[in-house]
Order: structure tokens, then C-alpha cells, then sequence
């Protein structure tokens, strides 16, 4: 009804192909780089809860003398409060040990995400090579198939001329032959 009110829509920029596959590269590298920093933050800290497993065993092995020497002594009260540092080692030496194991199992998922993305990139690269490849030729396919048309278009404009020509020419010879005064007869002698 009121088709004045109706907006036109411009049509979108015709997408470059091979600027979708720069930005899809892109895109998976620095998603592969985030990986790869997640992954190696979880090998420093793995090398890290190493290092404090080993702490706690050696702090287990400390305080196990430590206990035996106050038993031997009979301190009661050492021994107790030897049994709880026992008791709390533990239970950090088994969560640093937990923490370990999952730090472990998570960089290694990780460097397989970072070695899995990178063969993804890896292999774009090689597709829109060939893309770029395959563009390049079909622009050529192209260009001489613009040549072979144009070329066709000249000749069918020649033979269009030749056709206007010969109807002018018939134009010519109807007109000439309508105006033309009438033959006399010849008189017989």
C-alpha cells in the first residue's frame, strides 16, 4: 500500500572466498595459540605438583622418623601431634597427587587440541591454495570465454550489417522496379 515507506535492501558485498578462508585460518591459529599457552601453563604446574609430591613424600618420610624417635622416647604428646602432621602430609601428598594426574590428563588433551587444530590450519591452508589456484584458472577460463563471446557478438553484428545491406538492396530494387515507367511493347513491322 504504501510502497514509498518500503526500504530498499542493498544487496550484500559479494563475499571473496579466499578472505573467508584468511579469516577461518586466522581464527583456528589464535584459537591454537590459546591452546597451546593453556597447555603449557598446565605443564608448568604439573612440574610444579611433581616437585610437591616430592616435598610430601620426603616430609612423610621426615615425620615418620620424627614419630618413631618421640615413641622411642615416649612422648605421647609428640607422637600425637606427629600423627596429625602425618595425617595432613597425606592428604596433601593424595591432592597434589589427584592434582597431578588431572593437570596430566588435561595438557595432554590440550596438546592433542593444539596438534588437531594445527593440522585443521594446516590443511585450509593447502584447500585455499587450491581454491586460489582454481580461481586464478577459472578467471583465465573465464576472460577467454569473454573474448569468444565478444567475438561472436562482432560477428553477429557483421552478419546483422550484411542482412540490413541485402534488405536495402531488395528495398532499392522493389522501389526501382514499382517506379520504373512501364515497358512499352515493341510494334511488330
Amino acid at each position: 500500500m504504501f510502497g514509498f515507506l518500503k526500504r530498499k535492501k542493498t544487496p550484500p558485498a559479494p563475499v571473496d572466498p579466499l578472505a573467508t578462508f584468511d579469516r577461518l585460518i586466522e581464527d583456528l591459529e589464535r584459537q591454537a595459540a590459546e591452546v597451546r599457552k593453556s597447555a603449557a601453563t598446565l605443564l608448568a604446574l604439573k612440574g610444579e605438583l611433581s616437585r610437591g609430591v616430592t616435598r610430601y613424600t620426603a616430609r612423610l618420610g621426615d615425620i615418620a622418623g620424627r614419630r618413631q624417635t618421640a615413641h622411642d622416647r615416649g612422648d605421647a604428646k609428640g607422637v600425637g601431634v606427629l600423627e596429625r602432621d602425618r595425617v595432613q602430609t597425606e592428604r596433601l601428598l593424595e591432592s597434589t597427587r589427584e592434582s597431578l594426574r588431572r593437570a596430566e590428563r588435561d595438557s595432554e588433551l590440550l596438546l592433542g587440541a593444539a596438534s588437531e587444530l594445527g593440522e585443521r590450519v594446516a590443511d585450509l591452508r593447502i584447500e585455499r591454495e587450491s581454491a586460489s589456484a582454481r580461481m586464478a584458472a577459472g578467471g583465465v577460463v573465464t576472460e577467454a570465454l569473454r573474448e569468444q563471446v565478444e567475438r561472436f557478438d562482432r560477428v553477429m553484428a557483421l552478419e546483422a550489417a550484411r542482412d540490413e545491406v541485402e534488405k536495402a538492396h531488395a528495398l532499392a530494387d522493389i522501389y526501382r522496379e514499382e517506379h520504373q515507367p512501364p515497358a512499352t511493347p515493341e510494334r511488330v513491322k
